[in-house]
């Protein structure tokens, strides 16, 4: 019996300190009002898109996917691309750290009028962690990526972490 019990507790003490899935994080966080463009899909040469990154600059600047043109997020001015990208139907692919915000870019896009816009699966934690290149501020090849923070940095599992470490404020 104590063996049961045992296990039963094992059991469900694994099943309640878990990872989430990717799958179930985008889920949990995302309303589906993008299609998604998998890794894989994006990184084929016959798949030509503009990529844009709906990161913080800091996080652009420790790397980024090849050619990927800066937009942000906090400060996403529509603008910026409007007034490079005049072709509303233009392949346009927005990725950010996991494909969070960057569901958020590629929807007002859509509303802009933008028609083939994608949002990147996994984001650049999923690129890496396939092993494709990204490059550093001086476009030079590197293995770090900024996580945000420690707690998503679980979700990077090749190539080096980056973050910000907050102070403890002292009361």
């Amino acid at each position: 019996m104590k063996t049961v019990l045992f296990l039963f507790i094992s059991l469900f003490a694994a099943q309640s300190i878990a990872q989430d899935t990717l799958d179930e994080l985008l889920k949990k966080h995302n309303k589906n009002s993008v299609p998604y463009i998998t890794v894989q899909e994006l990184a084929m040469p016959k798949t030509d898109a503009v990529i844009l990154d709906a990161r913080e600059p800091k996080e652009f600047e420790v790397s980024h996917i090849k050619n990927a043109i800066l937009v942000g997020y906090d400060f996403f001015d529509i603008k910026t691309v409007t007034d490079i990208y005049s072709n509303k139907d233009e392949k346009i692919a927005v990725y950010c750290s996991l494909g969070i915000r960057s569901e958020t870019i590629a929807k007002k896009l859509k509303d802009e009028g933008y028609t083939n816009v994608l949002n990147l699966y996994g984001g650049i934690f999923e690129w890496k962690n396939n092993d494709f290149i990204v490059v550093d501020s001086e476009e030079k090849e590197t293995e770090q990526v900024h996580t945000f923070n420690e707690a998503w940095s679980k979700w990077l599992t090749k190539g080096e972490h980056v973050f910000e470490v907050k102070p403890n404020k002292k009361e």
